[in-house]
């Protein structure tokens, strides 16, 4: 029959229109911005940095400034300036920090290498995409106030990733502070070892103290 695809579209269509009143499963439309989309965990934007906790973001930056980022960084849209001192981090440890961290997002390209270089976690994807300026250039030139975001949020977007992350962190410091526990006890196990072999015994001279020492020779013999 000439038309009958054609019919059988339109019916198909006027099936999803009818249906788009009552069913929810045929609502194929987001009414944006009202209701927000549901983006996928592997989703990304551009990066921003994470902070141990929401309170104090600037004093607990895992980012302690290395510079990788900004080095391997290929459109070079990443700028760190170093701290001149330190300062303790989340775990009390004296690091330095970022004075200047910005990230020009008009030039990003949000390739992910920043944060597959960073040995500290540091540097993450997010999922922000809203992020429209009517000044590209001071609008779109994102600082570390802007970009740092707490522990927690990290958790809130990729909270598969986040969790894997957390849990080998967890297992470094405890390495560290085993290491630095049995490093301590060493120390403090040394002086107690050597007091036995560095004291005398009473009345014997020193020279003849120490274990494997030579006497010292005796007077001559007589000649007859």
């Amino acid at each position: 029959m000439l038309g009958k695809g054609l019919l059988q579209g339109l019916a198909v269509t006027a099936k999803n229109l009818v249906g788009s009143y009552h069913d929810p499963a045929r609502y194929v439309t987001q009414e944006y911005p009202e209701v927000q989309p549901k983006l996928p965990e592997a989703y990304r934007n551009f990066p921003f940095l994470v902070s141990e906790t929401a309170d104090d973001p600037m004093g607990t930056l895992r980012c302690v400034a290395c510079q990788i980022c900004e080095k391997e960084c290929p459109p070079q849209c990443i700028y760190i300036e170093k701290s001149k001192d330190k300062k303790p981090d989340a775990n009390g440890k004296l690091q330095i920090y970022p004075a200047v961290f910005a990230i020009d997002t008009a030039v990003c390209m949000s390739c992910q290498i920043c944060v597959e270089v960073c040995p500290f976690d540091a540097i993450k994807m997010d999922q922000e995409f809203a992020i429209a300026a009517t000044d590209r250039f001071d609008g779109l030139l994102l600082n570390r106030e802007q970009l740092a975001k707490p522990n927690a949020y990290y958790h809130q977007i990729h909270p598969t990733e986040a969790s894997e992350v957390d849990a080998r962190l967890a297992a470094e410091r405890r390495a560290a502070e085993e290491k630095a526990r049995l490093a301590a006890a060493a120390k403090a196990a040394a002086p107690k070892a050597a007091a036995p072999t560095a004291a005398a015994a009473p009345g014997v001279p020193a020279a003849s103290a120490s274990p494997g020492s030579i006497p010292p020779p005796g007077p001559p013999p007589s000649s007859s």
